[in-house]
């Protein structure tokens, strides 16, 4: 019996050793298939997402046209609606401002014209008056002093005669 169970064994054993070579096989052949669609599934989505990157790039270059023309479009309006208003202030504020400024220089002349007269200081006008007399008393001056000179010299000849 010893020979019948070692008979047992040995084939036990060699059908074991084929099983676990089959398995070795087996599971190393479906590692390898594992890798081989990963390998597949990667090239794949390579090729469809260097598609995918293109399409998306292409529609960004759409996107950023159509965005600056309408970016453009509205500057345009913009300006045109800037330029709009600043007529219409330019034409409508330049008049009333002016006229403004002159009533406030008046009323400034006139504020100034009474506190000077309170204090008793006279007048642009009453100053201008009082140099007109100055000059015309002057001139008046003048005419006669040449007659005073003309008689004053005779008497100092006179004198330094005798």
């Amino acid at each position: 019996m010893a020979t019948s169970a070692s008979k047992k064994t040995a084939k036990g054993a060699s059908d074991s050793n084929k099983q676990g070579a089959f398995n070795s096989t087996a599971s190393k052949d479906i590692w390898l298939a594992g890798l081989g669609a990963m390998a597949q599934a990667q090239a794949q989505a390579r090729e469809q997402g260097s598609k995918a990157f293109e399409s998306l790039v292409e529609k960004g270059l759409a996107f950023q046209r159509q965005s600056q023309v309408t970016a453009q479009e509205k500057i345009n309006e913009a300006a045109a609606h800037f330029n709009q208003l600043t007529q219409g202030l330019g034409a409508g504020l330049v008049a009333p401002v002016g006229a403004k400024v002159d009533r406030l220089e008046h009323l400034f002349e006139d504020r100034v014209a009474r506190a000077l007269k309170s204090l008793g200081l006279p007048t642009a006008q009453e100053v201008a008056d009082l140099q007109d007399r100055v000059a015309a008393l002057e001139a008046a001056l003048h005419k006669s002093a040449p007659a005073k000179a003309a008689r004053k010299a005779p008497l100092k000849s006179k004198k330094s005669a005798t």
